[in-house]
């Protein structure tokens, strides 16, 4: 079953249209990797998923209903996450903190952070760091943690790997793939690392000035076929 279905969907900035009637489909317990060379226009299509891009025409349509016209908000609350470029946090507060901050209120919350503790194991010697003070792997770790808390049905996360070194890439691929495998969850992942993105996902498509121009499964050769097409 697909979870977040894009169809023919055009957004963009004020009167400069980005995206250029980009149709895809994420299921609920799978990875989908966009990619595409810088300018491709791959954060604004995620941009337009969340909501923080207006579309201007298509559809978008998130566990069977039309949420075309919901605000970001709204789209949360409905359970999506979104862990934009960047390693984001709130750097002046501690690891602890800035977990905590997402898991107030929820009921779960105490637990939640636990299981996150335990899905990144690194975070646990750093929770008295200040957010800021992190490497950027690890930033990484606790953007997607505070994401997760939210017990999303869609996580979308836009260049998870960039900077970060290739033990902690290897460590939230795994991450990536062993929730996906228990089932609930799936994952639009934008990425320029094409060895990670196929290694987690099982389709693929190939953005060029916001147009798809190429898609197709994981396994092999996909490798080759994803090179060709963003060489052409």
């Amino acid at each position: 079953m697909s979870m977040l279905v894009l169809e023919d969907v055009r957004a963009g900035y004020g009167r400069t249209e980005v995206i250029h009637g980009v149709s895809l489909e994420v299921p609920d317990d799978g990875v989908v990797a966009v990619m595409g060379h810088n300018g491709a226009g791959k954060t604004t299509l995620l941009r337009a998923a969340i909501g923080l891009v207006k579309t201007n025409s298509g559809k978008i349509v998130f566990d069977g209903e039309d949420i075309s016209s919901l605000r970001p908000s709204g789209r949360v609350r409905r359970g999506i996450a979104y862990v934009p470029q960047g390693q984001q946090s709130f750097p002046q507060l501690t690891t602890a903190e800035n977990l905590q901050v997402v898991a107030d209120g929820r009921k779960r919350g105490k637990e939640l952070i636990d299981e996150m503790l335990d899905l990144f194991p690194a975070l646990k010697d750093l929770l008295t760091r200040r957010a800021g003070l992190l490497s950027g792997g690890q930033r990484q770790q606790l953007a997607i943690a505070r994401a997760l808390i939210t017990e999303p049905k869609m996580l979308i996360l836009d260049e998870p790997t960039e900077g970060i070194q290739p033990s902690v890439v290897a460590e939230i691929e795994q991450t990536i793939t062993s929730l996906t495998e228990r089932g609930g969850l799936g994952v639009l992942l934008v990425e320029q690392h094409i060895g990670f993105a196929l290694g987690a996902a099982e389709r693929y498509y190939v953005l060029e000035s916001g147009r798809v121009t190429s898609s197709g499964t994981g396994g092999a050769g996909a490798e080759q076929k994803v090179r060709e097409a963003m060489t052409i």
